[in-house]
């Protein structure tokens, strides 16, 4: 509601307003010194052909002008462009591998995995190393073998243990 009101309140007699704000004197220069005020004046009333030169326009001036054209190019930079080469997208892709609750992913960068393959793979890694290799891992997801060894270090998946309670008078759990 109070919007309308506001629109309503600036809407109100706009053309009226902006033709009033149109219409009056534009602001003038600066006024000068008395003392320059003066020599101006008496330049002026001395040499009436410099009035004459200051407004004429120099037809040969204006050729030259109109010949000119600017050409401008971007410096070449000095510092080798990394940046580029990394945002570069990869040409090859992959298929999700599994069952994934996120039906919106397609297709995957090779060299890269969704949060539930990496979930299953660090899973199937802790339940059966023996079968589930860090080179298996990497030809499975199509991944390089050092980056699997990192996240077979660094990351590991919750495990969740209920411990039972030693105490009869414990609150059994619902």
């Amino acid at each position: 509601m109070g919007a309308r009101v506001t629109r309503a309140f600036r809407n109100f007699n706009v053309e009226n307003r902006a033709e009033q704000e149109i219409s009056k004197m534009k602001p003038s220069t600066a006024p000068k010194h008395p003392s320059t005020r003066s020599l101006l004046q008496e330049q002026l009333s001395q040499h009436p052909e410099i009035k004459e030169e200051v407004s004429r326009k120099d037809n040969k001036l204006l050729s030259l002008l109109k010949d000119v054209y600017v050409d401008s190019k971007d410096p070449v930079s000095s510092l080798p462009v990394k940046d580029a080469e990394l945002r570069q997208e990869p040409k090859e892709f992959r298929l999700p591998i599994g069952h994934h609750l996120d039906k919106n992913v397609m297709d995957v960068p090779k060299g890269k995995v969704t949060i539930v393959e990496a979930l299953t793979l660090l899973n199937n890694h802790k339940l059966s190393p023996e079968t589930w290799t860090a080179e298996k891992i990497a030809q499975e997801y199509q991944l390089e073998l050092k980056d699997v060894n990192s996240l077979l270090k660094y990351f590991v998946t919750f495990e969740v243990k209920i411990i039972p309670p030693e105490d009869k008078k414990a609150i059994p759990a619902k």
